[in-house]
């Protein structure tokens, strides 16, 4: 199981985590997010290990702004958390990037929706749905991911945290890529708490 940690911006925070070797590092470029990047410097991203994956979240962002910034920050993997259009998420694959489509889900979801995304994306990432584009420390009821028919692997994301990691591993399904780790695991919007995140990679990465 991959581990994605979330909502990074402190520059000695970023390097503290990176030691915990996490498959992918998340920073997020929506301006109206309280974990937003803000003008981070480029070098802090450019020195981590190439295998820890950088990853840009937008929310409804024009293809020419990801780009800019895949190129600006040496991104390798982009996360796409508005109602981006399959085209446009074909168009961020060609530059050489992993693509992440990220829906909201609640009870009503409609995985049937994901259909025309399954060719344009490498992963979906299922997070519990709110109005605030995700973060809300929420976690959804993981029972309706038995409605998902595609193969198309995904990141399970939303109010994951050390308590209910078991319960996480419990579910058994080969299309789950990667766990999503962010806002209860914090100290404070954009700051993680890295004894808890230690706890949580173990917990993970444990293979019994």
């Amino acid at each position: 199981m991959k581990i994605k940690v979330c909502g990074m911006r402190d520059k000695d925070n970023i390097k503290s985590l990176a030691s915990l070797k996490p498959d992918y590092i998340g920073f997020i470029f929506y301006v109206h997010s309280k974990r937003f990047v803000r003008n981070i410097d480029p070098a802090v991203l450019q020195q981590l290990d190439q295998k820890v994956k950088k990853t840009g979240v937008f929310v409804n962002a024009s293809a020419e702004e990801v780009k800019k910034e895949i190129s600006k920050y040496g991104l390798q993997a982009v996360q796409l958390h508005g109602s981006e259009s399959p085209a446009m998420c074909l168009e961020i694959k060609q530059e050489g990037v992993e693509v992440i489509k990220a829906f909201g889900v609640d009870e009503e979801f409609d995985f049937e929706s994901l259909k025309p995304y399954q060719n344009a994306v490498d992963f979906f990432l299922f997070d519990t749905k709110t109005s605030a584009y995700g973060g809300s420390g929420k976690a959804f009821n993981w029972q309706v991911l038995e409605k998902y028919r595609l193969d198309v692997p995904y990141f399970l994301s939303g109010g994951l945290s050390v308590e209910n990691l078991k319960d996480v591993k419990k579910i058994k399904d080969s299309r789950m890529y990667a766990l999503d780790l962010n806002s209860r695991f914090e100290t404070e919007p954009g700051l993680k708490d890295m004894e808890m995140l230690k706890e949580a990679f173990f917990l993970v990465r444990q293979t019994k």
